[in-house]
């Protein structure tokens, strides 16, 4: 009997191989499509998961992110509370992708695989009320990021209600996120130093990184909302361009659509932040940071929480933001590991019921250790630049009304009539485009580079201290080409374990990175 037992094991062990063995990438392509293809696609985020030949070329790096869990590059934690437009991946999912790249990354009858989307730059239909455009701005950011602001005037004659938005990026993978504040004053000016920390009137409107969806503010029964933007505003638009991007131009624009005069019945949604701009953060050490809204007594009201939008900087490593009145807390939204570079407004799917007498919090985790690649070899203090640290989360919301809680504002956002479907297809310009994986890397780290015509390309790689330890030139033609180091330095040697800078020279172009080698095992 156990024999018989240990042979049908073993027959279902081979099967379930079997099975691994011919999934092939129509088996998969439904998930690329569905999980992966919004952000990367021709024209937004590179690598591009739409067809056999450019995924599987990066089977390798989906295997490691997906293993790690850095992507989908959805941050806040589903098991905390969840939000409309999340960009999830199920285990289900997981498995069969690693499954498949296990077996061989098989392509099998391609022209069975799902077809992905015709995607569009733009999301809304409709012709917006207003559209605001960026100076065609060329990128000053060399070997250190910019942020700046610009200050765009509305030109309105009289108080408007917002009812949709959307940032439409001048250039992929030049910004890689956008605050947008309204100056209600309508006193703030252009500041081209790199420096600029966004309006200090008026409040946040939102925020945007590659792949945001656009925001649609829920415009139909049972219940209307939109923002009021008064007469004379200005929209300032903080831009943060990565170091490596000099010389590139970006002509990004806004599109606003507003409620048609005299409607009724809309509910004003108000934005606050909940922040801390008193602390600091010594070299050498992990500090938690705790901000609450109000700051002084508690809510007077009950309110209804719409969205949420968590914000810090570099070396910030994870965010919790809950409402609270000493005994009891409401869980609003966790981020377990926070991503400078991908940060958004994030939506409840139902209104979130807060009681009179309650705090929001924040609290921010920093880690300015050297197991954190940005960290930092001097104190980081509360600032505004990219080097400087933040707690400023901002949260949308409007007087609560009963039943607020039992309204599906994920459900009547996403069957809005503004959102575009199907899409049309665009013409999106190509670039050169780079990423180093893994990081941290304690064994190999690849460089990949994709280049859209052949030309000669220069890579270099820098210690903390500024000395040249790699220097590579070389012509190469059209494609995805990649450069391995696996830590030893010109000269002969190893690398010692730390924090090293790279830099591709592509034409005009200029690309650089932070990259962590940790000790081996």
């Amino acid at each position: 009997m156990k024999k018989k037992s240990g042979y049908l094991f073993i027959v279902l062990f081979a099967l379930q191989i079997a099975a691994q063995a011919q999934l092939t990438y129509k088996d998969v392509a439904p998930v690329f499509i569905q999980r992966c293809s919004s952000c990367h696609h021709q024209g937004k985020v590179f690598p591009y998961f739409t067809n056999y030949s450019s995924t599987s070329q990066y089977k390798g790096l989906i295997s490691h992110d997906l293993q790690i869990g850095r992507m989908p590059l959805w941050l806040p934690d589903t098991s905390y509370t969840r939000f409309a437009h999340e960009q999830v991946i199920t285990q289900t999912e997981k498995t069969k992708i690693l499954d498949w790249i296990t077996s061989g990354a098989l392509a099998g009858d391609t022209s069975q695989a799902e077809a992905p989307p015709r995607y569009s730059n733009m999301q809304l239909n409709g012709t917006p009320d207003l559209i605001l455009n960026i100076p065609n701005y060329v990128s000053t950011a060399g070997a250190t990021d910019k942020n700046v602001c610009f200050s765009l005037p509305m030109g309105l004659t009289q108080n408007r209600i917002l009812r949709a938005y959307e940032v439409v990026s001048g250039k992929a993978h030049l910004a890689h996120h956008i605050m947008i504040n309204v100056d209600t004053l309508g006193t703030s000016t252009t500041d081209f130093s790199g420096s600029c920390a966004g309006s200090s009137v008026g409040f946040i409107l939102g925020g945007w990184a590659p792949g945001s969806p656009a925001v649609v503010f829920p415009g139909v029964d049972p219940v209307r909302f939109g923002i009021t933007v008064k007469s004379g505003s200005k929209l300032v638009l903080q831009v943060h361009y990565p170091a490596g991007t000099a010389g590139l131009t970006d002509s990004t624009q806004i599109r606003l659509f507003f409620y048609p005069l005299n409607t009724t019945g809309i509910r004003n949604l108000t934005a606050v932040p909940i922040k801390n701009s008193s602390f600091s953060i010594p070299p050498d050490t992990i500090t938690s940071v705790i901000a609450k809204y109000p700051r002084n007594g508690v809510l007077p009201a009950d309110i209804s929480i719409y969205s949420i939008f968590p914000h810090s900087h570099k070396i910030c490593t994870s965010i919790r933001n809950y409402a609270s009145n000493g005994t009891t807390t409401i869980p609003l939204c966790r981020i377990n590991k926070w991503n400078f570079e991908r940060q958004g407004f994030y939506t409840f799917r139902s209104l979130l019921k807060i009681p009179a007498g309650y705090n929001l919090y924040g609290k921010h985790i920093f880690d300015n250790t050297t197991a954190n690649p940005n960290y930092s070899p001097l104190t980081v203090n509360a600032g505004p630049g990219s080097d400087d640290e933040m707690v400023f989360d901002g949260v949308m919301w409007t007087v609560y009304q009963p039943g607020d809680e039992n309204i599906d504002i994920k459900s009547i956002i996403e069957n809005d009539s503004l959102f575009r479907l199907p899409a049309i297809p665009v013409s999106l310009p190509q670039e050169t485009t780079v990423m180093a994986y893994p990081n941290p890397f304690n064994d190999k780290l690849t460089i990949a580079y994709e280049l859209v015509s052949g030309e000669t390309i220069s890579l270099s790689v820098y210690n903390s201290i500024g000395q040249k330890i790699i220097d590579v030139s070389k012509t190469e033609s059209e494609g995805l080409h990649y450069y391995e180091w696996d830590g030893n330095i010109q000269g002969g040697g190893f690398a010692a374990p730390g924090i090293y800078t790279y830099i591709l020279k592509t034409g005009t172009a200029r690309h650089c990175g932070k990259i962590m080698l940790s000790p081996k095992d």
